[in-house]
């Protein structure tokens, strides 16, 4: 008997101490979080700035440039540019290389000819280079999304008809087929797993991809989800017109080739063989800018470029 008393103290002992040093250690940590908090909250009472839950964008890394761009109605427009063609480029990059573009050429040819209207021309046309680059990624990736697109609406149709839901379509497209398709079709549906409207995150969609076949596709969405209806068959129609369209664009780009052609080389050749030519006899093309009657006919003969680059233009494009 003395020998079970003994033990259940030598235990219970044992126990005390074994929780007044957990309890301490615990204590001992609630103080230093406690301690931390004050010290933060100390801070923000002691500071002034405002703390801001919103996203900052930043439009370029330098700090002139950003709040300019920032003031301007254009940085919107030339971020969605960039976004559109899948770039991690700022607006501020995109401005200062055109920026760079233009005042490079434009001083060598300067240097080289000493016609100031002549060079400003030139380097304004070279200033639109990385725009043109931008806008080609652009124009080739939404190619692609119009090529695939018949494919995801596919597969959206069979996963409505096997009885999943449009969501789950959604995300199924997101999984199986590959960008630029892939991508945006998983944004959509993220959005809509954050709660995001399903109108709101289809006229997000919309305005990543302005193109044609995707506004079809998202109004016909839109009205079956407010009018009801069978929704696998209005998605199957339209990826008949989707595909009919396509083909028909491939058709009228094959019939219009040889316009194309001709408008590029109509306008590349009078450069070149201009520049040509002043590697060959240098005094006899200088005429051009170092006299008035060869300035007038220079800028004469650039205007008439433009406006025949415009017409031919305007002739080999061709809407569906």
């Amino acid at each position: 008997m003395l020998v079970a008393v003994v033990v259940f103290i030598a235990v219970f002992v044992l126990l005390a101490i074994l929780l007044s040093i957990v309890g301490s250690g615990g204590s001992q940590a609630k103080k230093q979080v406690s301690a931390r908090l004050d010290s933060v909250l100390l801070k923000a009472h002691k500071s002034d700035e405002e703390v801001s839950v919103r996203k900052q964008e930043v439009l370029s890394t330098i700090p002139l440039l950003n709040r300019l761009l920032a003031s301007l109605e254009i940085a919107p427009k030339l971020r969605d540019l960039l976004a559109q063609a899948n770039l991690n480029w700022t607006p501020g990059r995109l401005v200062l290389l055109s920026v760079l573009c233009w005042l490079v050429p434009a001083w060598l040819v300067y240097l080289k000819t000493g016609a100031g209207v002549i060079s400003l021309i030139f380097g304004l046309f070279c200033a639109t280079a990385p725009l043109g680059y931008v806008r080609l990624k652009r124009s080739k990736r939404f190619d692609d999304f119009e090529k695939g697109l018949p494919a995801a609406l596919d597969l959206i149709v069979s996963a409505l008809r096997s009885g999943h839901s449009l969501i789950s379509a959604l995300g199924l497209v997101a999984k199986e087929i590959p960008d630029p398709i892939g991508r945006e079709f998983r944004i959509c549906f993220d959005e809509q797993n954050y709660g995001l409207e399903l109108r709101t995150a289809m006229e997000n969609l919309a305005h990543r991809v302005p193109i044609q076949d995707v506004q079809m596709m998202i109004t016909a969405i839109l009205i079956q989800k407010e009018t009801g209806g069978n929704l696998a068959e209005v998605l199957d129609r339209c990826s008949h017109i989707v595909r009919e369209r396509f083909q028909l664009k491939r058709e009228i780009r094959s019939k219009t080739a040889q316009g194309r052609l001709t408008g590029m080389v109509l306008s590349a050749m009078p450069v070149g063989l201009g520049f040509m030519l002043y590697l060959v006899k240098p005094d006899t093309m200088s005429l051009l800018w170092t006299r008035p009657l060869g300035l007038k006919m220079l800028y004469t003969g650039l205007g008439l470029m433009v406006v025949g680059g415009l017409i031919i233009r305007k002739i080999v494009r061709v809407k569906v």
